[in-house]
């Protein structure tokens, strides 16, 4: 189930809008609150009240363009291949990927201590590349908590005796029956058939 590599860095790095939130909460300056509002925006008198807001409001813009990225391109397949799903097992997510950054992220990460966010970094490309590797990209906490659930699944093609197996991807429950697929790379996007 091998995602490309820039189609798997997408993923990947939508999964952690949250994680991105959260950085982007522990580096708001709080004090600033009590300020008044600077209108008209004046470079010399305005402060943004976040603490490296390039970096803070960087990172949370691109988890959340890379997230509207994947919800776009999972929304947009129209499966159109008629399939008898013979079976499906449910894939249960291993969440210790995704929780071990947001551990890591309340051990006071701050984007002004470069060392420790170098290090975060580093830390974040090795658990993409582990999980890119171990084919588990699309096992993420955010596409379950919007409803999409991963299978291994039995099928075969209308009208055919063949039985494949394979990984698949529904928005909800995928229960044993007649469905419309869509092949992305290697796994398969299942949608149940409408009758006509």
């Amino acid at each position: 189930m091998q995602f490309r590599l820039i189609t798997a860095l997408i993923v990947f790095i939508g999964s952690y809008l949250p994680l991105s939130l959260i950085l982007l909460a522990q580096n708001f300056d709080f004090s600033a609150v009590r300020n008044q509002f600077c209108w008209p925006i004046n470079e010399n008198a305005c402060v943004i009240p976040i603490k490296s807001p390039i970096f803070s409001i960087g990172l949370f813009s691109l988890t959340l363009l890379c997230l509207g990225v994947t919800l776009v391109a999972l929304r947009a397949i129209r499966p159109s291949i008629d399939v008898e799903v013979i079976e499906a097992e449910y894939v249960p997510t291993d969440l210790m990927n995704y929780t071990l950054p947001y551990v890591v992220s309340f051990m006071s990460i701050d984007y002004q201590e470069t060392g420790k966010f170098i290090g975060f970094l580093v830390f974040l490309v090795w658990m993409f590349w582990i999980t890119y590797r171990a084919g588990q990209v699309i096992l993420n906490p955010v596409l379950i908590a919007l409803g999409w659930r991963l299978y291994t699944i039995s099928y075969r093609f209308a009208g055919s005796p063949n039985v494949f197996k394979t990984s698949a991807l529904s928005k909800g429950h995928l229960n044993p029956g007649s469905h419309k697929q869509y092949p992305l790379q290697e796994i398969q996007i299942m949608k149940p058939e409408v009758p006509a």
